[in-house]
């Protein structure tokens, strides 16, 4: 079975970008246009990996990372949080609510797929 990847990003381009990259490594991608949308998905498909843009509608990645990770359902699930904020703080921010990895915009996709392929090996 494929590894499934939820994709939550309130910008359609990225959304494309990573869903382009991650199928064409062969991952199942959902993707979610908010972290209300982001939320159901995680909890009705219990993806392999999830990234999160930090700055989106309804309930920022921090929120839904944090909701993610106090429950005993997803709580294991690897969190790549993905942001334009490059402030050491907004990655510390992103550890402390159990986030495994941060990546800033713009971002390499080549960069972010190697940290995906990590994250799921580790699991």
């Amino acid at each position: 079975m494929k590894n499934t990847i939820l994709v939550a990003d309130d910008e359609s381009h990225i959304l494309r970008v990573l869903k382009f990259n991650l199928e064409k490594e062969g991952y199942n991608v959902f993707l979610a246009i908010d972290g209300k949308k982001a939320l159901e998905m995680a909890f009705t498909e219990i993806p392999n990996l999830i990234i999160l843009d930090i700055t989106m509608p309804k309930h920022s990645g921090y929120e839904v990372c944090s909701i993610l990770k106090n429950d005993p359902r997803t709580k294991l699930i690897p969190i790549i949080l993905l942001t334009a904020k490059a402030d050491d703080i907004d990655g510390k921010k992103g550890f402390m609510i159990g986030a495994n990895s941060y990546e800033t915009k713009p971002f390499s996709p080549k960069a972010l797929l190697q940290k995906v392929k990590n994250l799921l090996e580790k699991n």
